[in-house]
């Protein structure tokens, strides 16, 4: 469904995007993150046509961004950070104008009415704007990126702003908008993205430094990973083949004991996932498994070791290049 190859952005001297490439398919939800001045901005503005690229291509099913922009917007709805929202309008003179200015071909009425049930805000579809809450008015935002029916909806910072209980609604609202729609969701909030995505992709400077499955996300830790395991069985004997075990760092005995079962702390070797191992290693020997669960490998840690890699790595090559015209003047 998108499809971007080799993107490069360059404003004056500053690269803003480096080479990026990435694919998304259809019904997929994927979180695009990166800390401020990454190109999470830079890269969705040129996927939404409002920005040209210095090379490269955006592709939306197949329809370049920039060479048919009119076929390729038709196939995206953008909610930017601040929704463009006229505040002297109401809900559906909006919605209506909006219709208007996509070209909309679909039924008006019939479609208008689908959209306010979507984002559940029928009852409100004949009040100001400008009257309405912070989280209605994001509703209504939401609203005219679905006007259309566009496959493609793309979300910046969403929640930004919002009360607790609006974020939570926005999300279920995102989840099922994945059922019919490809979305990527363009956030600074980590949990935001573990909650809703299927697929996590990061950038920093200009790079894409991890694209991978939410599950599978922790695998971009460039240190080990922590698991606290509870395992019935004698405690010299487990942990003599926890210790053993290939990928695995150091394990230790907590002497927690739950019933008949007793707690081990495993640390597995740099970029390995040990738990489905160590699950097969242990019911194999007849130890019954009660109880695993991963420890410091959230979301934020795995963020902060991507982002942190990829600086190391951008400084190292720096002093490089430094080093290499040092001795080319010598």
């Amino acid at each position: 469904m998108i499809n971007i190859e080799h993107l490069v952005k360059n404003y004056g001297k500053i690269e803003a995007l480096k080479d990026v490439s990435f694919s998304i398919q259809p019904g997929e939800i994927v979180g695009f993150l990166g800390p401020n001045g990454a190109g999470k901005s830079t890269a969705m503005n040129i996927l939404c046509g409002y920005l040209s690229s210095t090379s490269g291509s955006a592709k939306i099913n197949g329809i370049d961004i920039l060479e048919n922009p009119i076929e390729a917007k038709k196939l995206i709805g953008f909610l930017p950070e601040i929704p463009p929202l006229y505040l002297d309008m109401t809900v559906i003179e909006y919605l209506k104008f909006v219709y208007e200015l996509k070209g909309c071909t679909l039924n008006r009425e019939k479609h208008l009415d689908e959209v306010c049930s979507v984002v559940e805000i029928n009852e409100h579809r004949n009040r100001l704007i400008r009257n309405l809450s912070k989280g209605y008015r994001q509703r209504v935002g939401i609203a005219q990126a679905l006007v259309g029916n566009p496959p493609v909806i793309i979300f910046d910072e969403p929640t930004v702003g919002l009360d607790p209980k609006q974020i939570v609604e926005i999300r279920d609202l995102i989840r099922r908008l994945g059922a019919h729609h490809t979305v990527i969701l363009s956030t600074h909030i980590l949990g935001e993205v573990q909650a809703v995505c299927d697929r996590i992709i990061i950038i920093n400077k200009g790079k894409i430094v991890a694209d991978e499955k939410t599950e599978n996300i922790s695998t971009v830790l460039s240190g080990g990973r922590d698991v606290t395991v509870k395992i019935c069985g004698p405690e010299k004997e487990v942990l003599d083949t926890l210790c053993g075990m290939s990928g695995v760092a150091f394990a230790e005995s907590l002497g927690r004991q739950d019933m008949d079962s007793i707690s081990y702390h495993v640390k597995s070797s740099p970029g390995i996932d040990i738990r489905k191992a160590l699950f097969n290693t242990i019911s194999h020997r007849g130890w019954p498994v009660i109880g695993m669960e991963s420890t410091g490998a959230n979301l934020e840690d795995i963020f902060i070791s991507a982002v942190s890699e990829n600086d190391e790595s951008s400084e190292t090559s720096s002093k490089s290049k430094k080093t290499k015209k040092e001795r080319s003047k010598k």
